[in-house]
């Protein structure tokens, strides 16, 4: 009994917290941080078991448990879930490249990003990161691929400038943090590895990280900039 008490204990975290980070915040206290003077430190000393007052849970184990616990939700709701990008005659080079990635973002396997330069429907130049894997999470693409609308990025995205009012907003994603204050430039931080990715394309964008110009005959600009976490077989 006390095993299976402490297995849903684990299972609830898991379900609780959307990220091992967010668990390890969860178990530092405003006194740990006073002395320690170091957020890292004190998240591995947590990791560790030197610090919290909660259930001691690796990183490992958080994210197998994470994994199950994401694929018993997938499998609940039915088979598969049919790619928006499915059966669409795509002729456009961007519009391919986001098909090609589509079931990778889905999965999670990959957390692109979405660099795109235009015009809005006011004229106004814009321009923006965008999540492409948290976007598809909320929102529906048949529109995107189907040619109906167009994908542009939004003051909701991870970054938003327009060129015309000025107006600029950061936000951080379900998949990355925004880093905007920093001498290297705009960078994003990978929620579940931690990787760092740099859009600077005078740079290297990180570990684990790719980045893809494009040609495209619907936008003035477009890179894309694909990150996939490291797993163990």
């Amino acid at each position: 009994m006390e095993e299976d008490s402490s297995v849903a204990a684990l299972d609830n975290i898991v379900t609780e917290f959307h990220t091992y980070e967010d668990f390890l915040d969860s178990q530092i206290t405003s006194m740990d941080l006073y002395y320690l003077e170091d957020e890292e430190l004190a998240r591995q000393l947590v990791e560790l078991g030197y610090r919290g007052s909660g259930e001691v849970l690796r990183r490992e184990e958080f994210e197998t448990r994470k994994a199950a616990a994401e694929a018993s939700r997938l499998s609940k709701r039915g088979q598969r879930q049919t790619l928006a990008s499915a059966g669409k005659e795509l002729k456009d080079n961007f519009l391919k490249a986001l098909a090609q990635r589509e079931e990778a973002n889905r999965s999670g396997q990959m957390t692109s990003i979405i660099f795109i330069r235009d015009r809005n429907a006011l004229g106004q130049e814009i321009s923006g990161y965008i999540d492409y894997s948290h976007r598809l999470k909320t929102e529906e693409f048949e529109q995107y691929f189907s040619g109906k609308k167009r994908l542009l990025p939004r003051s909701t995205d991870l970054s938003f400038y327009n060129w015309d009012t000025q107006v600029s907003t950061s936000n951080p994603s379900a998949n990355y943090q925004v880093i905007a204050e920093n001498s290297s430039g705009l960078l994003f931080k990978n929620k579940r590895d931690r990787k760092i990715l740099n859009v600077d394309p005078k740079v290297s964008p990180g570990d684990n990280s790719t980045r893809i110009p494009l040609q495209s005959d619907l936008y003035t600009q477009v890179v894309i900039y694909d990150h996939t976490t490291r797993r163990k077989a």
